[in-house]
């Protein structure tokens, strides 16, 4: 580990909201390794300057939407899974070169499976965008084989549908609604909560909910399965998750390498945002 490169941020704009300084911190103060961790407002047509001005003495980034496609041609090497979703969350800066890595399918799954979740066959996503993406990748790693997609534009959910062929997960785009059918989970890609749909009774008992967004929390959609009786998974769920794989890749360069003493590092980084 280069103990030189002690600087790390997260982009995006806006990201004044944003709870990834007190997780990150968190955990750097368990492993007890001294890095500077802020959020960065930028946007993507200020992100190649800002990339390329960074010094010596930076560790890496995280990245919001719109900057994990953004990102994409700024990188020097990606693994393979940024290519797959077609976006990178987590930026490491080496001596020999800009790596690009996307922790976020890893949150998502990790995220069901503390829930209790270990297992899923058919998922209604909301929404189109990157996170649409992660999210497919993540739940057809926990075995699902369908996915009904509601899209405010479904001619852009094109990508979503290769992406489902790739992973031999059917993917088939509605607009947006209510899915027809059940589920064995409805998740929410829509930032900041926004939804206007509203789901019966039956599907909010019988489906688990994951909301990715956290702020403003409860979301509208999370309080109509608490109401039901339904299981809810935060978006801070996948923050503190995806960051996780984020704090492995800062440490060791390596999503797939747990931290020394993790458990500890993980009851930390929890900690620092459950505030509500």
């Amino acid at each position: 580990m280069d103990s030189a490169r002690s600087k790390l941020a997260v982009l995006g704009s806006p990201i004044s909201h944003s709870k990834s300084p007190q997780i990150q911190r968190a955990a750097y103060g368990v492993l007890g390794v001294d890095w500077q961790y802020e959020a960065i407002d930028i946007t993507g047509e200020d992100l190649p300057d800002f990339m390329a001005s960074r010094g010596d003495d930076w560790r890496g980034l995280s990245l919001t939407m719109p900057l994990k496609r953004e990102v994409i041609p700024l990188l020097d090497w990606r693994a393979p899974l940024v290519d797959l979703v077609g976006g990178a969350n987590t930026v490491l800066f080496t001596a020999s070169g800009v790596r690009g890595f996307n922790t976020d399918v890893y949150g998502v799954q990790r995220s069901f499976r503390e829930a209790g979740v270990a297992s899923l066959a058919v998922v209604h996503v909301l929404g189109s965008g990157a996170t649409a993406a992660s999210v497919i990748a993540g739940v057809a790693g926990l075995g699902a084989t369908q996915v009904v997609l509601a899209a405010r534009n479904p001619a852009k959910a094109g990508p979503l549908v290769t992406l489902g062929d790739e992973l031999e997960i059917e993917v088939t785009v509605v607009p947006w609604g209510v899915p027809d059918g059940t589920a064995d989970a409805v998740v929410s890609t829509l930032p900041g909560g926004e939804n206007d749909l509203v789901f019966s009774e039956s599907v909010r008992r019988a489906s688990v909910l994951f909301d990715v967004a956290y702020d403003p929390w409860p979301s509208e959609l999370a309080r109509q399965w608490t109401d039901a009786g339904g299981t809810v998974i935060s978006g801070i769920e996948l923050l503190l998750n995806q960051a996780v794989g984020q704090v492995r890749i800062f440490v060791a360069g390596d999503p797939d390498l747990e931290l020394h003493n993790e458990d500890a590092v993980v009851a930390a980084m929890r900690a620092s945002v459950w505030e509500y």
